[in-house]
């Protein structure tokens, strides 16, 4: 078994190996097209060969000279496809360095949100050239998506689509797939709009294909096809785009006008920037870093969040001041203090990655999210009880083996450890759940209900709860001071 392990180890190490030889072989390649004394047409051809990807990897290490070598030489369709695999901020860098004439070309070649995108790493004047430039049609497009706000569904959208008007027959349908398909590759699915350009369902290339001549294109039109609105926040859509087996869907205004659509490519970004976003807030963040960030706006991003939380901690460091006579009274309790703060994090940590992710899955109605706060706080119960059994064991055997004290001493101050953990997870499970179910509620995206958030207000709930346990039944009742 071991062997067979090893040599699958191996097998991987090589394939990453090999898989690196190749792409350092593509690099030397097209390194060498681009500086060769060939003619632009005899470099066309030989870049011909290669991925768009893999070209988009290499020219990063291009010097400006070159790369400016490579606008030139390269064909708009070559050059959209890897601008496509290229990151929005080095796209936009690399469009700076064309000429104008050069990168309008290029704008119109890409998919209208791709162009968008690049063009907002530009700055203003030569991105208004740039609009400028480009023809009435493509302008038009470029200014529609761009006036969506950024959290907006039809900021993602584009014109890459067929569509057709409902009054035609199956043969005008066809003229009009061959006509659009020259400028647009989307084909699978063509959208039917009426006269006013609203929207009326969508045909299957298939069905179009073998339909007869004579039927009418009522009869193979998909009128329940899915739909959203353009206006409508990318978080709230990303789930009921990702229910549908769709490859495309179309993207309406607020009076059913078809106005482009969303591909498979856009819910999977959109899905991948929604939780990127949702992970840097339960990180503590404003927003994501990444490592070429400059120090100061990382900074920007981390402050907000740090000093709301120093606010916090200044609260529960004035609790734990409150509690100065059972502290000076029993000093062992403080010892264990980390105990109680650490169970009760996780455990509201745990309950607020559960309600995130359910809140992910659509709306909630009031009984649901009453059935998910009753069942965090049963399964709080349950972990509850068990660990404070499982402390009120050890603690009471290791403070009267280790620490000397007598019997009773020993388990009443495990039992008060074991019956304040069972308050704090209830209280702590209780708060990660309510706590996102609250930013959710007043229009606030709860995943800034963060895990350093949470995890405060949890040592908040522990403090009180063992420190205030302690006073009642360790001085109070039992007299142990």
């Amino acid at each position: 078994m071991k062997k067979n392990e090893l040599n699958k180890n191996e097998l991987n190490k090589n394939v990453i190996l090999n898989e690196d030889a190749v792409k350092n072989i593509h690099c030397d390649e097209i390194t060498a097209v681009i500086n060769s004394n060939d003619s632009p047409k005899a470099m066309m051809n030989k870049l011909d060969d290669y991925h768009g990807s893999d070209i988009a990897e290499v020219i990063s290490t291009f010097s400006v000279l070159n790369r400016r070598k490579f606008y030139r030489v390269c064909s708009l369709e070559m050059l959209a496809e890897i601008f496509e695999y290229l990151d929005e901020k080095q796209a936009g860098e690399y469009l700076r360095e064309m000429d104008i004439h050069k990168a309008s070309e290029l704008i119109s070649e890409l998919d209208t949100d791709t162009a968008v995108n690049i063009l907002s790493e530009t700055d203003k004047d030569r991105r208004s050239l740039i609009i400028d430039a480009v023809a009435p049609d493509v302008r038009s497009e470029l200014k529609l998506i761009a006036s969506f706000d950024e959290e907006e569904i039809g900021s993602r959208m584009t014109t890459n689509c067929i569509i057709i008007d409902e009054d035609m027959t199956v043969k005008q349908a066809m003229n009009a797939l061959v006509s659009q398909a020259r400028k647009n590759d989307n084909i699978s699915t063509l959208f039917v709009v009426d006269e006013n350009k609203v929207f009326s369902g969508a045909i299957d290339l298939k069905d179009l294909i073998t339909a007869d001549s004579e039927v009418e294109l009522e009869s193979i039109t998909a009128t329940s096809f899915p739909y959203v609105y353009a206006n409508e926040q990318t978080a709230d859509c990303i789930e009921k785009l990702k229910d549908y087996s769709e490859y495309i869907i179309p993207v309406l205004d607020d009076s059913n006008r078809l106005l482009g659509v969303i591909t498979a490519q856009n819910i999977i970004e959109a899905s991948d920037d929604e939780m990127g976003e949702d992970y840097a807030k339960l990180g503590g963040l404003s927003a994501e870093e990444d490592l070429n960030e400059p120090v100061l706006q990382s900074v920007k991003k981390r402050l907000p969040w740090l000093l709301v939380l120093l606010g916090l901690g200044m609260v529960v460091s004035t609790v734990v001041g409150a509690f100065e006579k059972v502290v000076a009274q029993l000093t062992l309790i403080v010892a264990f203090q980390s105990l109680i703060l650490d169970m009760a994090g996780n455990v509201g940590t745990q309950s607020l990655a559960v309600t995130i992710r359910v809140l992910t899955d659509g709306g909630l109605t009031a009984k649901q999210k009453l059935h998910l706060v009753s069942k965090e706080m049963r399964v709080g119960l349950l972990n509850g009880t068990l660990i404070g059994v499982l402390s009120f064991i050890a603690v009471g055997l290791y403070i009267f083996f280790f620490k000397g004290k007598g019997l009773v001493y020993s388990f009443a101050m495990s039992g008060c450890i074991g019956i304040s953990l069972i308050l704090a997870i209830i209280v702590s499970s209780a708060v990660g759940t309510l706590t996102p179910l609250f930013f959710k509620k007043i229009k606030i995206d709860p995943a800034v209900a963060s895990g350093p958030m949470i995890t405060t207000l949890n040592d908040l709930v522990a403090v009180v709860a063992y420190y205030g346990t302690s006073w009642i039944f360790l001085l109070n009742v039992l007299k142990l001071g």
